[in-house]
């Protein structure tokens, strides 16, 4: 397996955001970094132009000004750079094979108006089963990139009804890491109609609520034994699991979430929790794909 971290690199403001938190967790974890630019610099069945020419040079440059700079920043860093022609998506799954991550720039929206992930980003999250990470070029993700961190903490959001041992494993180890606490976030709706009225029943929500509590706790026990030096805070609350996620990682310097690996070509690949996720955060947000 060829361990070390690929980055897309675009010229954007996003990618070289991702660029710099992909230098810290290389260096965290003793990696090197890829740092791939893709783009089609000629349709097919045409030779070479002066304009093919041009996009390669400016390819060149961008890695070389990308590479100087996570240098002198990080001057332990091992880094290398490819440059690809071809399908940006493409190329980079395959420059992600065997690798621990994959990490993009995000732009996102910012606001509840449709959920449009871009679509390289999306289609490399569909082609890859590594972990991606998406990161923001925002005053927050800036600070996360540049090591000044806010709440030092890692969110994962948990389902207990359906056990995920790839998410949990890269959540505890990322914690482990990064030397910071793990807040464990499960979410849980009340049956309808029993938050108001006379069908409220505060005893009964509050049995429910323990009850899952002590199953999460349960669940996470075997891995607290694992990793016994990072802080674990499991928390139950009621309400949408994407909202609760973006307001308990609101200065975190990761969320986690967890999509289904689909072998059909129908139906929401990467769920609607993670896909709100990804658009709203300002946090940097893993993306583990599962079983």
């Amino acid at each position: 397996m060829n361990r070390r971290i690929v980055v897309g690199l675009d010229g954007s403001a996003e990618s070289v955001a991702a660029a710099h938190w992909a230098a810290r967790e290389a260096l965290i974890r003793g990696e090197p970094l890829h740092l791939v630019h893709a783009e089609i610099w000629s349709p097919p069945h045409v030779g070479p132009s002066a304009g093919s020419e041009g996009r390669r040079r400016g390819a060149r440059t961008l890695l070389r000004k990308a590479s100087d700079e996570l240098l002198d920043k990080h001057p332990r860093l091992d880094v290398s750079a490819e440059s690809c022609d071809g399908q940006p998506a493409a190329s980079l799954a395959h420059a992600a094979e065997g690798a621990s991550m994959l990490v993009l720039g995000s732009r996102g929206l910012g606001t509840l108006k449709g959920f449009v992930l871009g679509s390289v980003g999306m289609a490399v999250i569909l082609a890859v089963e590594q972990p991606v990470v998406l990161v923001r070029a925002s005053e927050d993700a800036l600070r996360h990139a540049q090591g000044r961190h806010l709440d030092r903490n890692v969110v994962v959001g948990v389902d207990t009804g359906r056990p995920c041992e790839a998410l949990l494993s890269f959540a505890f180890d990322e914690a482990s890491r990064l030397g910071c606490t793990l807040h464990a976030l499960h979410t849980w709706m009340l049956p309808p109609l029993a938050g108001s009225g006379a069908a409220y029943n505060p005893e009964v929500n509050a049995q429910i609520a323990r009850s899952k509590q002590i199953g999460l706790e349960k669940m996470l026990r075997p891995w607290q034994d694992m990793y016994p030096a990072v802080g674990l805070e499991a928390e139950v609350m009621v309400g949408p699991v994407s909202e609760q996620l973006l307001e308990a990682g609101s200065g975190a310097d990761l969320i986690v979430v967890g999509r289904r690996v689909r072998r059909s070509s129908i139906g929401t690949h990467i769920g609607p929790v993670a896909h709100a996720v990804l658009h709203h955060s300002s946090a940097p947000v893993a993306v583990i794909a599962h079983e």
